[in-house]
């Protein structure tokens, strides 16, 4: 069963969320201002975090950014009452792997969850030898990168798209072939979302001779470097 942490200060969204996720099938968690959600989970070993922005304490922000130092890894969404993109923008770069604007309905929220959920057990079930590409190994077992032998902290989501690259190394993809892909036929949000997560990915990857490139009209493209041009 996996475990989900809800960190809601609004009771009423806290309430209906976790029943619709407990009659779902999940076990579930809740925390009502983001101190207390930050200590559940840290201390807790949970599969996803429903995690609002505005929180009394420690805001969503701070959490993400938190959790992503200490390498917490767990997956993300952030929940916003807010439309303006620089929320949505500020949540994936501390580290959300998703986000979702209120309203929305708990049904929304269940299926956004089981496709996430659903991804990472496929990823995990790959656990054929480790990917080695120029200076950049690929841990499929343990879901972690590392460049010239060095742990590269990665969310689920900046793994996933980096495997998603590699595996079609050469290839211009665009960014609805990404969003589709990695976050799903569910995914109702904006193509802003794949960007945010490559600049993120091509900070973390600037030491290694890897590089992703963007192919003007086509998308983003994975590439080896000579290093000699390094």
């Amino acid at each position: 069963m996996s475990k989900i942490l809800i960190i809601e200060d609004e009771l009423s969204i806290q309430k209906l969320l976790s029943y619709d996720l407990k009659q779902a099938g999940y076990d579930v968690y809740v925390a009502s201002t983001g101190t207390e959600g930050y200590k559940k989970a840290i201390d807790g070993d949970f599969d996803l975090i429903l995690l609002d922005l505005m929180l009394p304490g420690m805001d969503g922000i701070e959490i993400c950014q938190k959790l992503r130092i200490e390498n917490n890894n767990t997956y993300i969404i952030m929940l916003t009452a807010r439309e303006d993109e620089l929320d949505k923008i500020m949540g994936l770069e501390a580290g959300a792997d998703d986000y979702m604007t209120k309203p929305f309905s708990p049904r929304e929220v269940v299926a956004r969850i089981k496709a996430g959920l659903r991804r990472q057990k496929f990823n995990q079930g790959d656990t054929s030898n480790n990917i080695i590409l120029k200076d950049l190994t690929v841990d499929l077992d343990r879901h972690e990168i590392y460049i010239k032998g060095n742990l590269v902290p990665l969310t689920f989501k900046e793994f996933e798209l980096l495997l998603f690259l590699i595996k079609n190394k050469g290839i211009a993809l665009s960014r609805d072939v990404l969003l589709e892909t990695l976050w799903g036929f569910e995914y109702d949000g904006d193509t802003r979302i794949v960007d945010v997560h490559i600049f993120k990915l091509r900070e973390k990857l600037t030491e290694s001779n890897i590089n992703i490139i963007t192919k003007r009209g086509l998308g983003y493209m994975l590439e080896e470097v000579n290093n000699e041009s390094n």
